[in-house]
């Protein structure tokens, strides 16, 4: 299992447009993949429980993957979550 932690830094925070691309891009791995918040952890391929985290700018997340490609998918999901909105 693969697992890093990032500090959370897109300004409009984790609402729907940003998290369904990101549960949209966890769907693309083999792996399980999970999303942590304090003691939350949530499956990172679920839309509804990503929301349920409420992730805000500046608050503290893991990604973590399980699987074969797990490397791949913790380091593309933590470079979402860990880069400013394009635009």
């Amino acid at each position: 299992m693969k697992v890093k932690r990032v500090l959370f830094k897109l300004p409009s925070g984790l609402k729907s447009k940003a998290a369904t691309e990101f549960s949209q891009k966890a769907n693309c791995f083999k792996s399980g993949v999970w999303l942590e918040k304090g003691s939350r952890r949530v499956n990172a391929k679920s839309l509804l429980g990503i929301l349920s985290l409420a992730i805000s700018c500046g608050d503290a997340v893991s990604v973590l993957a399980d699987g074969q490609d797990e490397e791949n998918a913790v380091d593309v999901l933590c470079g979402m979550l860990a880069e400013p909105e394009a635009g």
